[in-house]
């Protein structure tokens, strides 16, 4: 793990004087860090370095390291101490092969349940990621890219689907998040043609669109995967 920059230190500069549980504070942010891919899978989270990264104390990150444990976001080993998760090329490719179907169900389910309050709240979201999408504002199309698949789960009007969509979403997001920003414009023009597809009624074509959005950047991350593990071997 490289040292702390100076940009660094100040973003996260006074986070012990916030009202919030000191340890909950320091979760979410190293949280948002391996989300936004300041750190990826397999990089160690030294207690040191982060003390200092985060100008507190050890005590909080132990803590929030471990919060981060139960949530899969890193792993904790006891002579090793603790990484970001990883996941092998089976795990991934079987954990994409189960999104990109449900994805694609939650889509087929949102043409067909897609009245005019729906086709408001959605057009809404293409016209906002278009707009992003033209002036290159990659921050907001991930917020946007983020968005697409929250909105479009609860679309789909199955309160069951929409809830194992969003665990199986917040369990692997570490994973996906740093080729998602990779891509995000191409990944945009992928959700907007499935937003097309859902506003239109098109329920087969919006499942298509959905399932294949989500393998192509499933393949992408399993070539990253598969070269990982060949330098590893």
């Amino acid at each position: 793990m490289e040292a702390p920059t100076a940009a660094m230190k100040g973003e996260w500069k006074g986070i012990g004087s916030r009202h919030r549980s000191l340890n909950d504070v320091v979760a979410d942010a190293l949280r948002e860090a391996i989300l936004s891919g300041q750190f990826k899978p397999g990089d160690r989270l030294p207690e040191p370095q982060l003390a200092e990264m985060f100008g507190v104390s050890r005590n909080p990150i132990r803590e929030a390291l471990h919060i981060l444990s139960h949530e899969g976001l890193i792993e904790i080993n006891r002579r090793k101490g603790a990484r970001v998760q990883m996941m092998s090329y089976e795990e991934v490719a079987e954990t994409i092969e189960l999104r990109a179907e449900l994805e694609g169900l939650g889509a087929r389910n949102a043409a067909r349940h897609c009245d005019a309050a729906l086709k408001a709240k959605l057009s809404a979201l293409l016209d906002a990621g278009n707009a992003a999408h033209e002036t290159q504002n990659l921050d907001e199309l991930r917020v946007l890219n983020n968005r697409f698949h929250l909105e479009l789960a609860d679309a789909g009007r199955n309160r069951y689907l929409a809830e194992f969509v969003r665990t199986l979403r917040d369990r692997t997001y570490w994973l996906f998040s740093a080729k998602s920003y990779e891509r995000a414009l191409e990944s945009w023009m992928e959700h907007a043609n499935v937003l097309k597809a859902v506003i239109a009624g098109d329920e087969q074509k919006a499942a298509t669109l959905a399932t294949a959005h989500v393998k192509g950047i499933g393949d992408a991350l399993l070539v990253d995967i598969a070269a990982r593990e060949a330098a590893d071997a």
